[in-house]
């Protein structure tokens, strides 16, 4: 009789395992749709990529680094290090590239999916599209930008953190969501500094 409890324990054990890995990665599509639904959210987030940082009901959550993009909804502090370590704060800013104040090609790059975190900082990064405005708070200053381009490229393929002459954002996550073999990348150049 225990042995059969075992087994019908161990039996419901798996059973919620597998269906938390399998409905997880779902979850954030359901909540992402609902809030396109109210769009609220979102007229929040483009009012304020366009006010001045601190200033206002909407200004900014920290007066750090602060990366708005509206079309996602997303609204999320932007952490420095040395080390990929860094990711498990959120959205990194890569070392080795350069800063809105300097110019330059500037690199975000977050998780999508963790099982630990389903909806990864950059889940959303998808739904980006050409033309949509993106807002970077940065020592004082907002850069919006506005996206020109979306691509995937190779894992491997390091381009995309190449300095540049002209002032742009370069932000990119793993995809596909499933098998993370390759990155998916928005290139946004520069066009007003509040």
């Amino acid at each position: 009789m225990k042995l059969a409890r075992v087994n019908t324990l161990l039996l419901t054990a798996i059973i919620l395992v597998n269906g938390y890995v399998i409905v997880l990665p779902f979850i954030p599509n359901i909540i992402f749709w609902a809030q396109k639904q109210d769009g609220h959210h979102q007229q929040q987030l483009e009012d304020r990529i366009h006010k001045q940082p601190g200033t206002g009901a909407n200004s900014p959550k920290s007066q750090g680094q602060q990366l708005t993009i509206p079309s996602m909804g997303l609204d999320e502090a932007v952490h420095e290090g040395s080390t990929a370590r860094t990711l498990r704060q959120g959205l990194w800013h890569r070392p080795h590239t350069s800063t809105p104040d300097k110019g330059g090609n500037t690199v975000i790059v977050g998780h999508r999916l963790t099982y630990t975190d389903p909806r990864g900082t950059l889940y959303h990064l998808d739904k980006v599209k050409v033309g949509d405005d993106i807002g970077l708070t940065w020592r004082g200053k907002q850069y919006i930008y506005t996206v020109t381009t979306t691509k995937v490229v190779s894992a491997t393929e390091i381009s995309v953190e190449a300095p540049t002459d002209e002032a742009r954002l370069t932000v990119y996550t793993c995809t596909p969501l499933w098998l993370p073999k390759d990155r998916l990348v928005v290139v946004a150049e520069l066009q007003e500094v509040l």
